[in-house]
């Protein structure tokens, strides 16, 4: 049964944010709100996570996982990233924007696409979100919470409690978030590509 935490949409309370940041490090499957919609994240590396993320999603090997960083610093860890490309990613964080770029060899195997070696990254504009990351210390191995054959995400906490109980193992609450996802840039070989168009606004990458 997951564990329900409710905090306050701008002043999220940092004893709450604490215990969920524990049950991440421990090896939790959460649901969380974003700047877009809700998603799914577990700690990088927890392998049992991803592969739970691929069931409650059906997604296959050729998914693109996305690692939601609190800053650039960390974000730099985790992908190559030159100099035109980082200033035009710079200009939209953040934001509703997840951009695809050449992983580095700080991220795990199994979340890279198996044929380009990319990885998404983002850095939301959401307070309990950057609350939550500041707390845990690391970038969170992330998916959008999209179930199978639903068009939209669920954007009720309590509404993804009830459906997902036996599968999450907590659900962080600050109220209604979007349902439109991120949009998706891809960068990885230079120029932009608009992969998804959602939250973001796409013209200035057009």
């Amino acid at each position: 049964m997951a564990k329900y935490f409710d905090v306050h949409p701008q002043n999220p309370q940092p004893r709450i944010l604490g215990k969920v940041a524990d049950s991440i490090r421990s090896g939790a499957l959460i649901a969380y709100p974003t700047d877009s919609c809700f998603a799914l994240g577990c700690q990088l590396g927890n392998r049992e996570g991803l592969s739970r993320i691929r069931s409650i999603r059906h997604l296959d090997d050729r998914h693109h996982f996305t690692l939601v960083c609190q800053n650039f610093a960390q974000l730099g860890q985790f992908v190559h990233i030159d100099n035109n490309v980082f200033r035009a990613i710079k200009a939209a964080t953040p934001g509703s924007y997840t951009f695809i770029l050449p992983a580095t060899g700080e991220v795990p195997r199994q979340m890279l696409h198996p044929k380009k070696k990319t990885v998404g990254v983002r850095i939301p504009d959401h307070v309990v979100t950057q609350a939550l990351l500041a707390e845990l210390g690391e970038p969170l191995l992330s998916s959008t919470l999209l179930l199978p054959d639903e068009e939209e995400p669920m954007t009720q906490g309590w509404e993804i409690k009830e459906r997902l109980d036996h599968v999450v193992d907590a659900v962080l609450d600050s109220g209604d978030c979007g349902t439109e996802p991120t949009t998706v840039i891809d960068f990885s070989d230079g120029a932009p590509e608009i992969v998804r168009q959602g939250a973001g606004d796409v013209s200035r990458f057009e």
